[in-house]
């Protein structure tokens, strides 16, 4: 697969093209996987109660605090309606994983990792958002990366 990035000030939003010479399961294939990604959307709060459709694909990371789940995204974070295990359970485990018990992150935002003698992975994302990966999922979270290299 031949992947290209083109930057020119005639695109005043990102364009994705699939080429190919003729349609076949794999064509279909990743043009699900780009529109389920880019046009699935989740609703939020923000801290003013301002409702707001939040894509999934730009959401950094899904986290628990207090008692409300939180979506953030480079805008800020917003309260949802939904519980981490139905967001576990309906989101692309290829995009986002769980690396907590608290926490589900989308894995195409990570910028960094960070790994220090105790075992413990620190993970920076590309907005500068750090979080830490359990004990429990960093395998989990090895064997992920690994396959989408």
């Amino acid at each position: 697969m031949l992947i290209k990035t083109e930057i020119n000030e005639k695109y005043k939003e990102m364009e994705l093209h699939v080429c190919n010479e003729t349609m076949n399961d794999n064509v279909r294939e990743v043009v699900r996987e780009l529109h389920s990604y880019y046009d699935e959307v989740i609703y939020g709060t923000d801290e003013r109660g301002n409702r707001r459709a939040l894509s999934i694909g730009s959401v950094i990371s899904f986290y628990s605090e207090g008692q409300r789940v939180m979506a953030l995204n480079k805008e800020g974070a917003f309260n949802i309606q939904k519980k981490l295990y139905e967001l576990e359970e309906s989101l692309s485990d290829t995009v986002f994983t769980r690396i907590s018990k608290s926490e589900i992150i989308n894995i195409g935002q990570i910028a960094k990792l960070d790994m220090n003698m105790t075992g413990t992975i620190r993970i920076i994302m590309k907005n500068g958002y750090t979080t830490f990966v359990s004990r429990r999922n960093v395998a989990k979270l090895k064997n992920i990366l690994v396959k989408n290299r």
